[in-house]
């Protein structure tokens, strides 16, 4: 074995050991009882081998009929207790594992939700699909398989070796001469699965990704007739996962006939020694002989699943080194160990001195300080790439800035709980997101626990209550996957009406109107003005008839605040905000 094989074998010990001392644990009850269950199954297994020779000894007897009765009745009772211990086995080994992969997704999916923004723009929604859904399964299925193994399957063995031991201790040396032969050739195929499994994991997650790339972008793909291009990327992943499935399957298989071969030779073997020793000794009973290779025959099975653990636990190890390697991951944006509640206040946000970037060495705020007055509205407009949707992004703190502070009512948000922080905080974006619930639902999601009558008036404020009756089943309706049964001037108020619902004191806003058409804009537009008053409202548009009613206007250009002031007063004089406005105007009437 050279130092590669010893590191993948020494991190391999150290998953299992930590998959198992992190689960039995919690369900040592359910394990207990289905030990004692395999316990039985492993005594009555071999206790059918045993009563073989009373079973054939006793049909010698036919004047015995107390004998054969009670022969009977002990067939019977070891195979009620075997069924009655096989069902609690099953039972509880489900059970547990059941438990086991709802406690698995659960932690894994809180790991997701505790990490920022970033590591969702740098980990694709395939990965993590995958490890949430196939490495939980696999934790369970390894577990099961290493409990199983250590108490059925070596118990009945055993104990099937000492029935064979007992009734033919010559014939059962001869027999374990063929154990060695078998587990050489099991060892070498470990070593072929690790690198085969890793890669078929793989092959899955491209799948995941054709599926959701194809259910999100379908008109994309309707579009541009990308059927065919999609099609082959379907087809190339899925022929690769049947290549390596094939691959596995055909490695898992070979054990049988490896076994078979092996086991048929020592019981043809036992068979012919057998015969010359029954007939050349009196020592050995026709029952004592059927004992023992109802003993060897039986013992086939437990050895055979024993052979395969090793490639099976294998093959789950990789799935369960994925799981463990996401809850491993650092997060990206963590929760103070004592975080503040942030003070009472009208919310007024302050940049000092922030610099941040998405990439360390490609800054896009350098420095950068402002501040948004409380119950004020500020507009941020300029070009695209100057850092507008950063900036409510800190504010929102999805990110981090790498320098300087960003502040609310004087109070560091770093410092803050993220549940205060949120609460004070609505947020209407470009891109909005319903849930696929029902159109209360998501208006509810503002504020939880809000009576329906308050659901109707935000609707209401929000300029949605009229096309929400008109919909089949009103405020029950179901929206669809992102509100797919929606246009986008509808799912904008409805997004509207949440933070109406929600009622904080910080509002918001990044390009809230840019996707609409000139009536949902009116719409909208009427309802930001029901939403905005009197409260702090950052809002970024390049629609300028969107922001022409702020307070404050902000030039946003290269990560700097280049102009500041009033609609009015940036008209007035000849700068970047009045070049903008001549600029979209103009096109606007050429376009008429």
């Amino acid at each position: 074995m050279n130092t590669k094989q010893k590191i993948r074998a020494s991190l391999d010990k150290s998953i299992l050991w930590r998959l198992l001392r992190e689960n039995i644990k919690s369900q040592r009850v359910y394990y207990i009882v289905a030990s004692v269950a395999m316990v039985l199954v492993a005594g009555t297994t071999a206790g059918i081998a045993w009563i073989m020779r009373d079973v054939v000894d006793s049909l010698f007897e036919t004047d015995n009929a107390s004998r054969v009765f009670s022969v009977a009745m002990a067939v019977f009772g070891i195979f009620f207790i075997k069924g009655i211990a096989t069902y609690v086995q099953v039972v509880s080994l489900s059970r547990a594992g059941n438990r086991i992969v709802a406690r698995q997704q659960i932690k894994l999916y809180d790991k997701l939700l505790r990490q920022g923004v970033s590591f969702f723009n740098l980990t694709e929604s395939s990965d993590l699909l995958m490890r949430v859904t196939q490495s939980a399964q696999a934790a369970r299925t390894v577990i099961e398989i290493i409990v199983t193994s250590a108490v059925r399957d070596t118990l009945s063995l055993i104990g099937l070796l000492a029935v064979m031991f007992y009734q033919q201790p010559v014939l059962s040396l001869f027999t374990l001469v063929i154990g060695p032969l078998a587990l050489i050739g099991i060892r070498r195929l470990v070593k072929k699965v690790r690198d085969i499994v890793q890669m078929e994991t793989k092959s899955l997650a491209e799948i995941m990704k054709v599926i959701q790339e194809t259910s999100r972008g379908i008109r994309v793909v309707k579009a541009f007739a990308l059927e065919e291009r999609m099609a082959e990327r379907m087809f190339n992943a899925v022929k690769q996962v049947e290549k390596r499935a094939n691959s596995i399957a055909r490695l898992e298989a070979v054990t049988s006939p490896l076994m078979d071969i092996l086991a048929g030779f020592a019981v043809a073997s036992v068979i012919a020694l057998s015969a010359a020793q029954l007939f050349g000794s009196a020592a050995s009973t026709p029952g004592q002989l059927m004992s023992f290779v109802t003993a060897l025959m039986m013992a086939y099975e437990p050895a055979k699943r024993l052979s395969r653990v090793r490639v099976k636990v294998e093959v789950g190890l990789r799935l369960v080194e994925m799981m463990f390697s996401l809850l491993d991951q650092p997060e990206t944006l963590a929760e103070k160990d004592n975080p503040q509640r942030l003070p009472d206040g009208p919310g007024k946000i302050t940049f000092d001195e922030v610099s941040f970037g998405y990439e360390r060495d490609k800054p896009i705020l350098s420095e950068f300080s402002l501040t948004f007055d409380a119950g004020k509205t500020t507009a941020l407009v300029g070009p695209s790439g100057g850092g507008k949707s950063t900036i409510v992004n800190l504010a929102l703190r999805l990110y981090d800035p790498q320098s300087g502070t960003v502040s609310v009512d004087g109070q560091d948000i770093r410092q803050a709980s993220f549940e205060t922080l949120r609460r004070k905080m609505s947020f209407v974006g470009q891109d909005t997101f319903l849930f696929s619930a029902s159109v209360a639902d998501n208006i509810r999601l503002g504020r939880e626990g809000a009576t329906d009558a308050e659901v109707e008036k935000a609707a209401r404020d929000a300029n949605a209550y009229d096309f929400i009756m008109k919909l089949g089943r009103g405020f029950d309706t179901r929206v669809g996957e992102n509100g797919a049964f929606l246009s986008g001037g509808q799912k904008q108020r409805i997004a509207i009406a949440r933070a109406l619902l929600r009622d904080s004191p910080i509002l918001l806003l990044d390009e809230p109107t840019s996707a609409l058409d000139s009536q949902s804009e009116h719409l909208v537009q009427e309802a930001l003005q029901r939403l905005t008053a009197g409260r702090t409202t950052i809002i970024i548009a390049h629609r300028l008839s969107t922001i022409l009613h702020a307070d404050r206007i902000v030039v946003i250009e290269g990560g700097k605040v280049a102009e500041t002031g009033s609609a009015t007063e940036l008209l007035d004089q000849q700068g970047p905000f009045r070049t903008l406005y001549e600029h979209q105007y103009k096109n606007a009437l050429q376009n008429k």
